[in-house]
């Protein structure tokens, strides 16, 4: 029961789904597929074949994928060696992994 309660406030977007809108999500948010448009979320992660285009605000980010356009991460960003990040950051932490990549704006909170 408490697995469940844990799962409860995540969200899971599969490789090959392809998602346009806004998500607001309390948990944690995995994103295989590509999303375009507005994602709020605690925790983000973003696959090696994911990738997000729009304005994202979250408190944990981590790429693995690609990340696009207007971010907001409150706590700590990791672009690992495979993602590529571009557009505005906004950051508290950044770590960029050798092979990652970052092309933009970005300004430390």
């Amino acid at each position: 029961m408490a697995e469940q309660a844990a799962l409860a406030n995540n969200l899971v977007i599969g490789e090959g789904v392809t998602f346009n809108g806004s998500i607001v999500a309390p948990g944690k948010v995995l994103i295989s597929g590509t999303v375009t448009g507005q994602l709020q979320a605690d925790d983000l992660q973003i696959g090696k074949n994911g990738k997000v285009t729009g304005k994202v605000q979250a408190r944990e980010i981590d790429v693995h994928g690609e990340l696009n356009e207007d971010i907001i991460c409150k706590d700590h960003i990791l672009i690992h060696s495979t993602g590529k990040v571009t557009g505005s950051l906004e950051y508290s932490e950044l770590e960029i992994q050798r092979g990652g990549r970052f092309h933009g704006d970005m300004k430390q909170r």
